[in-house]
């Protein structure tokens, strides 16, 4: 049996909540966490084709975003640790948010200093400093996320989340169409590779964040009343954070001290199996993949088996939030939950990494880019999203799910009509305006679902649980887009994408039938 809990406020209560000054705060925050997921995105992918990066590297640097996936490893760090200074004098949520805005621009600047062009190292400088900012913006995610949830009453959720996501889809207008805009404003030569421009557009990107920081500096913390808040010891709380500083150095040691090994296999699988094609650099590099984090693992458990870290504290961190959620579902059910979470957007990401590059290849200009793709795109996006909130108010978060996903799918077979249509500005801006339309529906109807998951005792980790399950999986096979695009071409790989969707429709289903959504308790 299901049920569903709807709870409709008045229209008047509902146009005045746009100016309380939490919902416009959040507005802003959502501006500066919208600014660094293109610029490691399709911006960056810009600047590397441009400087004369292979398509297959160009997509490859999408992994580096995979901090948002894996966010849920720290954000129990986040929720737990204070900070030396910082929490006494801002609070703990403030604390952490100014910390990683901070970091946020230095890691931009980092970015900026780096010619790719330059030698073939400063890729991989490149991608230290794209790393640091995956890292630094899933941080500012985490963050506001809790700090979204903790600073209002469940009434006015729907109305912070609007205001997060219309100013984040605005941030990345200014990171991408902006920031192709202005490099190509100040390069000085039409056509070619021009390095000064794109360091001083990403300098200009990482004095934007600026946003971010003085409304962190002007909102209020939240004022959440938490008996387990701050009660290990100093100690305690920093051998945890050096216990997961290992595991996470471990990870990145064993993934690329393997690459000789496992790039010795992928070469052998093409002898031997030369129709595989680059499949096999996806059959060697996830396994490569699952033994790092096996090692980071292993470190981990050696810490607490040792006594380094307090067993209890971790299990207070990293398994009530797990147990909570297994615990007001069956195991069926959040089997079902966690599947459709994790392979909902799968379609639109693993297309959207290859997207500017696409446009490109058919022979777009930059400015066209930025005025069609993104800013148009933006208006379709934000249009979407509020015919989202309609519907799902009108009709139930399933019901606009399950819509969602099928347009999405629908709408990634008109790219494959485009890639044979050629070079047509109209029909890109008609391709363009159905998949944000698309994206902005399902975007805003898979929020509130994330959302109902969550159990208020454990928000800000569980929902870094769902929404790094909701991109770990497209952004794992995104990386490889360049690569398929590659070995089928554009018109195989738009199908391919759209037909990633079907499964999804199938889980939405079986969701509806199965699931029982229980009301988010108070803690």
């Amino acid at each position: 049996m299901r049920a569903e809990i709807e709870q409709k406020a008045p229209w008047r209560q509902t146009f005045a909540a746009w100016t309380d000054s939490r919902v416009v705060a959040m507005f802003f925050l959502g501006f500066s966490a919208g600014i660094p997921l293109l610029l490691i995105f399709s911006t960056l992918s810009v600047w590397l084709s441009e400087a004369g990066t292979g398509r297959s590297e160009v997509t490859f640097f999408s992994w580096a975003a995979l901090g948002y996936s894996f966010k849920f490893v720290w954000a129990p760090l986040v929720d737990l640790m204070p900070l030396p200074f910082l929490t006494r004098r801002l609070g703990r949520r403030r604390a952490w948010l100014l910390l990683a805005q901070l970091l946020i621009m230095g890691a931009i600047s980092s970015m900026a200093l780096v010619d790719p062009a330059a030698h073939p190292g400063s890729l991989t400088t490149m991608a230290c400093a794209a790393v640091l900012l995956g890292f630094s913006a899933a941080t500012q995610d985490i963050v506001i996320d809790a700090y979204r949830i903790e600073s209002v009453g469940q009434s006015m959720q729907a109305m912070l989340a609007s205001m997060y996501i219309a100013g984040y889809r605005i941030g990345m207008l200014v990171a991408g169409a902006g920031a192709l805009l202005l490099a190509s404003h100040l390069a000085t030569s039409s056509g070619g590779y021009d390095y000064p421009a794109w360091r001083l557009t990403y300098f200009v990107m990482a004095s934007v964040m600026l946003v971010g920081v003085v409304t962190t500096l002007r909102i209020r913390e939240p004022l959440v009343e938490r008996k387990d808040l701050y009660t290990y010891l100093p100690a305690q709380y920093r051998r945890l954070f050096f216990l997961f500083v290992l595991s996470a150095a471990g990870f990145a040691l064993t993934f690329f001290a393997s690459g000789g090994w496992f790039q010795a296999m992928q070469d052998y699988l093409r002898r031997q199996l030369p129709s595989l094609g680059h499949l096999s650099g996806f059959l060697v590099e996830v396994p490569r993949f699952f033994i790092a984090v096996v090692a980071a693992l292993t470190i981990a458990r050696f810490g607490v088996a040792t006594g380094f870290v307090d067993r209890k504290m971790v299990e207070v961190t990293y398994a009530a939030p797990v147990r909570d959620f297994f615990s007001r579902y069956r195991l069926r059910a959040a089997l079902l939950v966690l599947a459709l979470v994790g392979f909902y957007r799968l379609s639109d990401v693993v297309l959207g990494v290859v997207a500017n590059v696409f446009y490109l290849d058919m022979g777009y200009s930059k400015d066209t880019i930025a005025y069609v793709s993104q800013t148009f795109g933006l208006a379709m996006t934000l249009l979407g999203g509020f015919f989202g909130g309609m519907l799902t108010l009108r009709f139930g978060v399933n019901s606009i799910l399950l819509l969602g996903a099928f347009l999405s799918a629908i709408t990634n077979l008109l790219f494959m009509l485009l890639a044979g249509a050629g070079k047509d500005t109209a029909f890109l801006a008609t391709v363009i305006a159905a998949d944000n339309l698309s994206a902005g529906l399902a975007t805003t109807a898979f929020v509130a679902f994330l959302s109902s998951l969550t159990s208020v005792s454990f928000t800000a980790v569980q929902y870094a649980i769902f929404s790094s399950i909701m991109t770990l999986m497209p952004k794992l096979i995104g990386g490889y887009s360049g690569s398929l695009v590659t070995a089928f071409g554009y018109e195989s790989f738009f199908l391919m994408t759209a037909v990633m969707g079907i499964p999804v429709l199938g889980l939405i289903w079986l969701v509806r039938m199965t699931v029982v959504v229980i009301p988010r308790g108070d803690g």
